[in-house]
C-alpha cells in the first residue's frame, strides 16, 4: 500500500524549514534570486506572520518532501512556490500535493496562476499536464544587460 501524502498548514514556527527548502528551489531554478538565507527566513516569517501568503508543508513517510506558499485573493490563488524536494520527484508527489491543495485548501471557483521560468521545461511540462495554459510571456532585462539606447531625434 502506498503511505499517503500527509499535508499542514505551515505556520511563523516552519520557517527554517520553508527556508531551507527555498533555498533548494533557488539553487534548483537558477533564478538569480541571490539571496541569504537570513533573508529568505526573514521574508517567510513576514509573509505567514501577515497573512499575506499561506504555506502548506507536505510529509511523505515522515520527511517533509514538498511546500507550496500562495497567496488567496477574492477571486484569485497566485501560486508563488511549489515545490518538490529533487531527491522525491518523479514520484507523483507534486501531482498528488496538487490534488491535496484543490481538495483541502483551494476553494472552487477561483482562478489559479503560477509563474514558470521558461527555461524551466521540466515544470513548464508539468504545470500544462495538470491542466494549465500558457496565459502570457513577461519579458525582463536585468540592469548590467542594458543597451545603450540613442533616442529618436525626429519622427
Amino acid at each position: 500500500m502506498e503511505a499517503k501524502l500527509q499535508s499542514r498548514r505551515a505556520t511563523p514556527f516552519d520557517a527554517e524549514v520553508l527556508t531551507e527548502l527555498n533555498l533548494e528551489l533557488l539553487r534548483d531554478d537558477a533564478s538569480g534570486g541571490a539571496t541569504t538565507p537570513a533573508k529568505i527566513k526573514a521574508r517567510m516569517l513576514d509573509w505567514l506572520s501577515s497573512g499575506e501568503y499561506a504555506a502548506v508543508l507536505f510529509e511523505h513517510e515522515g520527511e517533509v518532501v514538498a511546500y507550496a506558499l500562495y497567496r488567496e485573493q477574492n477571486a484569485s490563488i497566485y501560486l508563488r512556490q511549489f515545490f518538490v524536494a529533487k531527491n522525491r520527484r518523479r514520484l507523483g508527489l507534486g501531482r498528488r500535493a496538487l490534488a491535496v491543495l484543490f481538495e483541502e485548501y483551494w476553494p472552487d471557483g477561483k482562478r489559479l496562476s503560477v509563474d514558470v521560468l521558461t527555461s524551466n521545461e521540466r515544470a513548464l511540462a508539468f504545470w500544462r499536464s495538470v491542466g494549465f495554459l500558457d496565459y502570457c510571456t513577461t519579458l525582463i532585462m536585468a540592469p548590467k544587460q542594458r543597451p545603450t539606447l540613442s533616442p529618436r531625434t525626429s519622427l
